[in-house]
């Protein structure tokens, strides 16, 4: 049976899927909507993403103001360290995150509901991250924070002296209490 673990923010879940293995390799349901449901997934997905990123290459913290899209995100090469910061202003957790780390080999994968900023940090030589989304890709309400803010002091597993692989937007990313978050 899939086991559904509710994080340090109840409402960020951690799902371990139930894994058939034998000699052949292995079977595991990815997403069944009845049992998601049961559990507190009830959303509608309608989009899948997938990237590819190499060691040390950080991609976050986004989200949409509009749009806001709810992600279940799983690993399907190699292994990152992912992040969820509630951005639900009304939330006792505002302002809090949680990780996970998941990764091909723990089959783990991490449901992140609407409201929240979304990041990870690539620790293997590469990795292959999947997720579905509740909503569609919004350019226009796409808003980042910057993956280092100091009041969110996130413990990204950087080795000392080593910068991380950043695009432009990320560097440029707003500081947690300029940035917009819900309502």
């Amino acid at each position: 049976m899939d086991i559904f673990t509710p994080t340090e923010i109840p409402d960020v879940i951690k799902i371990r899927p139930r894994v058939y293995e034998d000699s052949r390799g292995f079977f595991m349901e990815t997403f069944r909507k009845d049992i998601s449901s049961k559990s507190g997934i009830s959303q509608e997905f309608v989009q899948d993403n997938h990237s590819s990123s190499m060691k040390l290459t950080l991609r976050g913290l986004h989200y949409q103001l509009k749009h806001t899209q709810g992600k279940l995100v799983r690993v399907v090469i190699g292994e990152i360290f992912d992040v969820a910061v509630d951005l639900r202003k009304k939330s006792p957790y505002f302002g809090q995150w949680v990780s996970a780390y998941l990764s091909a080999e723990n089959k783990e994968q991490l449901w992140i509901p609407p409201g929240f900023g979304h990041g990870f940090l690539v620790l293997s030589e590469r990795a292959d991250v999947v997720y579905k989304a509740t909503d569609y890709y919004d350019p226009e309400s796409d808003r980042t924070i910057l993956w280092n803010d100091p009041d969110l002091s996130i413990n990204w597993p950087i080795p000392e002296g080593i910068e991380p692989i950043i695009s432009k937007k990320d560097a440029s990313g707003e500081l947690f209490t300029k940035a917009e978050v819900f309502k």
